[in-house]
């Protein structure tokens, strides 16, 4: 079974009520009072957000949060690559490790292929799309529905 892993479930909520207000300055607190996320895990998913670009901070007493760019130019792919690392099905497809199996492998370049075509679709997915489960919800409505309790989910 694929499956994103709940943090980058919770990166993904972050970003979406970042979204809602993308010229505002969101304190971690406040987004982890406003997404029900603990405030910890706000925190280093901001910062591993924030290393990868997808949102920038600005220090101070009226500092915060906010995405880096538009919810249009995120990709899924870059969401899960920031939280989990590259897409790989495979320790072979991994830029991590090596298989003890390699030498005698018959299927590894398959298993590349499939990741890397994985890879290739989750880059075609926006944030904006995973945040519109309406595609009539847009701007205060959607402020409305994270508000509500309502949260984006992945699966693959």
């Amino acid at each position: 079974m694929l499956r994103i892993s709940k943090l980058t479930d919770y990166a993904t909520v972050l970003l979406a009520a970042l979204s809602a207000q993308p010229d505002a300055l969101h304190s971690a607190s406040g987004l982890a009072e406003r997404t029900g996320i603990a405030a910890p895990t706000v925190s280093k998913l901001l910062k591993e957000l924030q290393r990868a670009g997808l949102v920038r901070s600005t220090r101070g007493a009226r500092g915060g949060y906010q995405l880096a760019r538009s919810a249009q130019e995120i990709s899924a792919a870059e969401i899960i690559d920031a939280v989990e690392g590259p897409v790989a099905l495979t320790e072979c497809a991994s830029d991590h490790g090596q298989c003890g199996l390699e030498a005698n492998c018959s299927v590894g370049h398959s298993w590349q292929q499939v990741s890397a075509a994985i890879h290739r679709s989750l880059q075609e997915v926006r944030l904006a799309s995973l945040i519109a489960h309406d595609a009539t919800l847009k701007g205060p409505d959607l402020r409305a529905a994270l508000d509500g309790g309502w949260r984006p989910l992945i699966r693959a």
